[in-house]
């Protein structure tokens, strides 16, 4: 039985190496790094570094009075989906969206609205009207439904750092699904924007987050993110908002949408072990990474390249290289490597969309260049640990058309995604 493919149309950005898909993925091509000093300081946090979107002005999205309702994710995620659907030639106002639902992947959510609420209250000032609204998730994706003028299905997934490639993952599976009402198109956003000293302290305690010491040579700060480097001291807090849209392939074909990629397979698992640690055996997350390969009906050595988790903590990226080993055997060694966290830091429940956006994007040269393999920037010393192919520095040409997207998280999470770039005449069979 033929299943409905599922297309990606669109895809959008706001990251911290400019706004805009172009932006991103030239960003990504160059090496350039988007780990900034942070521009606040506080005698309670160690960090000194950040990766934020300077450039994006929330005003081009919404009014201040807007703004002042809504936790700084809402206005970057608005942006990330209007561009995917620009690039889909989606136009809400001229079109039915009765079928066009919106997923919302974010690990924080509304988090920094919430505390400025807190502080207000201890202040003696009155919180404002929507302090629940949007201290709820779910709401903040109806927040987005209702900006966007979408009427199909309006959800959240939020379960840390898996949160938007499972986004990805649930929202394929809906378009796959014959029942009656399912929809045909969906934006899927990954959204995150809690860059502040209450967030930095919480990943400091877990120690996990880098708290190197820039203030001799501040020129370094943007090396503070070190993905599988035998340096690395932990992941750099990151923020952004990156968005895909997908069709059914014949609701794309029908409007003349053409795609720019493939969704194939999505799998999921947990290791009912840890927390914050992954199981040291990494069976589970090997398991997930080889059922999203068997859910897009391919054998392991069809994926041609990877696109690490690569946080720069010290057991995470030694681990997730086990995983890939036990996942693919002695393919893993084939295997184009790399993870866009040492330029955008970590946007925690964004980064499943920023990993697939990255990747994506350099397969189809959405730059406007030639199709290559993202770098894994700063990554000069070699960890013997960590001994597969990460593209370290800089980025190389590439013929490769499908690759994995992997995503650990807190609660034991794993979850995996294989795209394929439009042309890389794959079908999807059950």
């Amino acid at each position: 039985m033929l299943r409905p493919g599922v297309v990606i149309t669109g895809m959008g950005a706001v990251s911290p190496l400019g706004v805009g898909v172009e932006a991103y993925v030239r960003g990504c091509r160059i090496g350039r790094s988007g780990v900034r000093r942070l521009t606040f300081s506080d005698h309670r946090i160690r960090s000194t570094v950040a990766a934020t979107c300077p450039e994006f002005d929330p005003g081009s999205v919404m009014p201040p009075a807007e703004q002042a309702r809504v936790p700084r994710l809402i206005p970057m995620a608005l942006a990330a989906c209007r561009e995917a659907m620009a690039r889909a030639g989606l136009d809400a106002s001229k079109t039915d969206t009765s079928d066009t639902g919106l997923f919302l992947g974010t690990g924080a959510g509304g988090i920094d609205f919430t505390l400025d609420q807190s502080d207000a209250g201890h202040a003696g000032r009155r919180p404002s009207l929507w302090t629940i609204t949007n201290a709820t998730h779910g709401n903040l994706a109806g927040e987005l439904s209702i900006g966007l003028g979408l009427h199909g299905p309006s959800m959240c997934v939020s379960d840390g750092c898996a949160s938007a490639s499972d986004a990805v993952g649930l929202a394929m599976e809906l378009l796959r699904s014959p029942r009656p009402g399912a929809p045909s198109a969906m934006v899927v956003v990954g959204a995150d924007a809690h860059v502040r000293w209450e967030t930095l302290l919480g990943m400091e305690l877990l120690r996990v987050i880098s708290t190197r010491d820039f203030s001799e040579n501040p020129e370094a700060a943007p090396t503070a993110a070190r993905p599988f480097d035998a340096t690395r001291d932990g992941f750099v807090l990151g923020e952004g908002a990156w968005a895909v849209m997908l069709e059914r392939e014949d609701h794309a074909a029908a409007r003349g949408a053409k795609p720019v990629g493939r969704m194939l397979g999505y799998g999921a698992t947990c290791d009912a072990f840890h927390r914050v640690r992954p199981a040291p055996d990494m069976a589970e997350s090997a398991r997930a990474i080889r059922l999203a390969i068997a859910d897009a009906g391919l054998e392991p050595d069809a994926i041609e390249m990877v696109h690490y988790h690569g946080t720069a903590t010290k057991m995470n990226d030694e681990l997730e290289t086990l995983a890939v080993k036990l996942a693919f055997g002695e393919h893993a060694r084939r295997l184009i490597g790399h993870s866009v966290k040492g330029a955008i830091g970590h946007p925690q429940g964004a980064c499943g969309l920023a990993a697939l956006v990255c990747t994506l994007g350099a397969l189809t040269g959405a730059d406007g260049g030639e199709p290559f393999a993202p770098p894994t920037i700063n990554l000069r010393e070699r960890d013997e640990a960590c001994d597969l192919d990460y593209t370290p520095l800089e980025s190389r040409p590439t013929r490769a058309r499908v690759a994995l997207i992997n995503c650990l998280a807190f609660g034991a999470k794993n979850s995996a995604l294989v795209v394929g770039a439009a042309e890389a005449g794959i079908r999807h069979w059950a």
